[in-house]
């Protein structure tokens, strides 16, 4: 399992140099998409596919709150990962600053990483892997669930760009999958196991072996705890998600946007647990109160 959480210590590590303008000469632009898409060379297929799914979980974001960022993809093989990305190992979705998502063009060894022999797991839990993670070569990787991840990351697009006071570093997390979670059951409902299967697995193991497990722990040690307590950090604020969405849907989202761009004061928790209640959902509280 050590492996497998290492993942969710990066996704909050988004890239946020300060970048000068760059051009994309050696990459392939594609024309179609409201947002500018780039890709190497020979990965046009897999570049509208990913370009395709962005484009739609944007426009559809949009018309849920009434607000666009803007973003530009690239979609890269190793060669040109070197070059553009900034994030140092193949395969991570990341940001340049915060409109460059950043996302690889091909599977490799770092998403195969994360997912344990399945002689080591449960045999139902070794099925449902097999069943939701397997390529068409029969081989088995995580690709499913980084190319979903690209969702996560626009989620922290859309709250940096629009300025919402997301008053707690577990919440922009939060409000990251949520979004991720609300496209996908509301668009595409027969992915949703690539992201779900892998998180409930980890919060399903328990969490008597990690140091931290308080949300005032998590905001102390945000970006220095251990990867694999992170990683049990991040499952749980995903389990969460589904549970709030499959409590009053897309709506919950909607309302979360909307309390976090208004309410612009510090608050403490008493304070925003009572926010949360009042102007979003019960359940959204509780992962405060509750957790």
């Amino acid at each position: 399992m050590k492996k497998i959480t290492i993942l969710f210590f990066t996704i909050i590590l988004f890239v946020q140099t300060n970048l000068t303008a760059q051009t994309y000469e050696e990459l392939t632009k594609l024309d179609d998409f409201s947002i500018d898409v780039y890709f190497s060379p020979g990965n046009e297929e897999r570049t509208n596919i990913i370009a395709n799914r962005c484009d739609s979980a944007i426009k559809y974001i949009k018309d849920l709150i009434g607000f666009e960022p803007e973003v530009s993809l690239l979609v890269l093989n190793p060669e040109h990962w070197k070059k553009y990305a900034t994030f140092p190992v193949y395969g991570m979705p990341h940001y340049l600053g915060n409109k460059s998502l950043v996302v690889a063009s091909d599977d490799n060894d770092f998403w195969r990483s994360f997912l344990p022999p399945s002689e080591q797991l449960p045999k139902e839990l070794a099925d449902r892997i097999k069943d939701t993670y397997s390529l068409d070569d029969g081989t088995i990787s995580m690709k499913a669930f980084f190319d979903l991840l690209a969702l996560h990351e626009l989620g922290h697009g859309f709250h940096l760009q629009a300025g919402l006071k997301m008053q707690r570093l577990w919440m922009q997390e939060f409000f990251s999958n949520l979004l991720l979670h609300t496209y996908m059951a509301e668009n595409e409902p027969e992915n949703l196991p690539a992201v779900e299967v892998f998180t409930e697995m980890v919060v399903a193991a328990g969490s008597s072996e990690y140091q931290f497990t308080s949300l005032a722990d998590f905001e102390k040690m945000y970006d220095s705890m251990d990867p694999k307590n992170y990683g049990w950090y991040q499952s749980k604020l995903t389990v969460a998600a589904k549970n709030v969405y499959n409590s009053g849907g897309k709506d919950i989202l909607v309302k979360l946007w909307h309390a976090l761009k208004n309410n612009q004061n510090e608050m403490n928790d008493e304070e925003l647990a009572v926010m949360l209640r009042n102007e979003v959902h019960e359940e959204v509280a509780k992962i405060l109160t509750d957790w």
